[in-house]
């Protein structure tokens, strides 16, 4: 298991952490920041058919050793243990994911954490390659939280729990649902197995690579990648395999020899 400080400061080099570990709401949120502008979510592994493993000790080595990316399983029960080992008390939750989900209701394949802070609980997440909220989402139903030009707010419904909502266009859309019962590490084994290796799971369709910037956020749909800034939206698809991987590591830090 991770245990010792020379870890976590190399976690927090990784991410780039340069503030004050004081156990506040607003560590806790840059913390998660910091998180979202420096690891990429990314499902390449999957896709090369290199099996996952969600042990601490193997997460730690892809992502803050190898400075690769993951997807939800793995980034979230690393930062997890980050937070953890800095005195956050966090509970593992299970959750829904509405967006863009042709076939309601979605079945529960995404982990989020809840973590106490100051005396209130939040909702923290570093695992989604779409748009989420990049600081933390206090546990309260029905106020509008604002995130720069974000806006989101979450509503409570009687079967699924809690519902992370997004303003978009002036309407309030799911994101996704999550209820508050606790989680052990192996409750995300089979769901896992599921995404990396289910016929009908995205994971297993096409690349998925995600990170936010100061400027907007880098993906790659299919083999164009996508740089959004405020300049409006660059794209150039690589013409061999060279020059993918070096896009890859100019764009999202992600180095695959």
């Amino acid at each position: 298991m991770l245990s010792n400080n020379s870890q976590i400061q190399n976690y927090l080099e990784r991410i780039g952490f340069k503030g004050t570990l004081d156990g506040s709401v607003k560590t806790l949120s840059d913390l998660q920041e910091c998180h979202l502008h420096t690891v990429p979510y990314e499902n390449l592994d999957i896709l090369d058919h290199i099996p996952l493993s969600l042990d601490p000790q193997d997460v730690y080595q892809k992502v803050i050793m190898r400075r690769r990316g993951g997807y939800c399983f793995e980034l979230n029960a690393l930062f997890g243990w980050l937070l953890r080992e800095l005195g956050y008390p966090v509970t593992d939750l299970f959750a829904r994911f509405w967006r863009d989900e042709p076939n309601t209701p979605p079945k529960r394949r995404h982990h989020v954490l809840k973590v106490e802070a100051e005396g209130a609980a939040y909702l923290c997440d570093v695992g989604v390659g779409g748009i989420l909220p990049r600081r933390s989402i206090i546990l309260i139903e029905g106020i509008d939280q604002r995130q720069g030009e974000e806006c989101y707010r979450l509503e409570r419904d009687p079967y699924y729990g809690w519902v992370l909502c997004e303003q978009k266009n002036g309407e309030w859309n799911k994101i996704y649902s999550f209820t508050e019962e606790p989680q052990l590490p192996k409750d995300f084994i089979f769901a896992s197995f599921w995404c990396e290796n289910a016929p009908d799971s995205i994971f297993t369709q096409n690349p998925m690579v995600a990170i936010r910037t100061p400027e907007g956020r880098n993906t790659i749909a299919g083999r164009e990648f996508r740089i959004f800034s405020s300049a409006g939206v660059r794209t150039f698809t690589p013409q061999n395999q060279d020059e993918y991987k070096a896009a890859l590591l100019e764009n999202f830090g992600i180095n695959l020899d």
